[in-house]
């Protein structure tokens, strides 16, 4: 968790209020400037904007992102745990995985959470429950996702990276510490140090080593000032929500140079 590694840029593609074409061309433009990661959301409607503006759904258009790329890893972020069975999602990933592959290891990245977005729940005939239950189903599904991993035929590609978002202190940072390659979140440069101690009492008590655990936190609206404060906390990956149809491909130019100053 305190490695130096190189860090790396994620850019959520924002599924809203744009043509599935215009999502198309801007994973191959993203793609070709040498960002490292694409990202998705799982939701059903604008989180933004027009609340019944166009929207597009997050797995059949990360398959298809499988079949497109050739170099970036590619993920939701995130998933929401709750509105599909946790053995199916298993299945999902291990054949996106398989697609990414072409002929080396999967590009795909589990990224998953508890899930909050009421009208998706209602509109679709999810229960929403609490914050708690939804928190609880998570842990439950992770488990059986793991399982699942392990007996699918054919198997993963490789072990595929778990992404868990959040931030909450008692279960969401204990799932971090039993699961997740990767804790994303938004939390302040001045709280990332004791947020990743929560996660490593969280880590002893789990017996498990978090030395390659990955820190990403979000850089829309920010500045160079705190990405660099985030960098000295441990912070390795920043993601950066991209909304269409004007994808401002300047903006993701300037935290690519960042970034490359950081690796050189």
């Amino acid at each position: 968790m305190l490695i130096d590694t190189p860090v790396r840029l994620g850019v959520q593609i924002q599924p809203q209020h744009v043509s599935y074409s215009g999502i198309r061309d801007a994973a191959r433009r993203l793609e070709d400037l040498g960002v490292d990661i694409l990202f998705n959301w799982d939701h059903f409607f604008p989180l933004f904007g027009a609340p019944d503006g166009e929207h597009f759904e997050a797995w059949t258009m990360l398959a298809a992102w499988a079949e497109q790329t050739e170099r970036v890893e590619f993920g939701s972020l995130v998933n929401c745990n709750s509105y599909r069975n946790a053995d199916l999602q298993a299945d999902m990933a291990r054949t996106i995985d398989h697609i990414s592959a072409k002929g080396g290891e999967g590009r795909f990245i589990f990224g998953t959470g508890s899930g909050w977005f009421e009208r998706d729940y209602d509109e679709y005939g999810y229960e929403f429950g609490t914050a708690g239950s939804r928190l609880d189903a998570l842990a439950e599904g992770l488990g059986r996702i793991e399982s699942r991993w392990g007996v699918l035929n054919p198997a993963p590609t490789r072990r595929i990276p778990v992404m868990i978002g959040g931030a909450g202190e008692k279960k969401t940072l204990r799932l971090v510490a039993r699961h997740a390659d990767i804790w994303h979140s938004f939390v302040a440069p001045e709280d990332v140090s004791h947020k990743v101690d929560v996660i490593k009492r969280h880590a002893e008590r789990e017996e498990r080593d978090l030395s390659n655990l990955t820190i990403s936190n979000e850089l829309r609206d920010r500045d160079e000032a705190t990405a660099d404060a985030l960098h000295a906390q441990g912070t390795r990956l920043f993601t950066l929500g991209l909304l269409g149809p004007e994808w401002d491909y300047e903006l993701v130019k300037r935290w690519l140079a960042w970034r490359d100053g950081k690796n050189a």
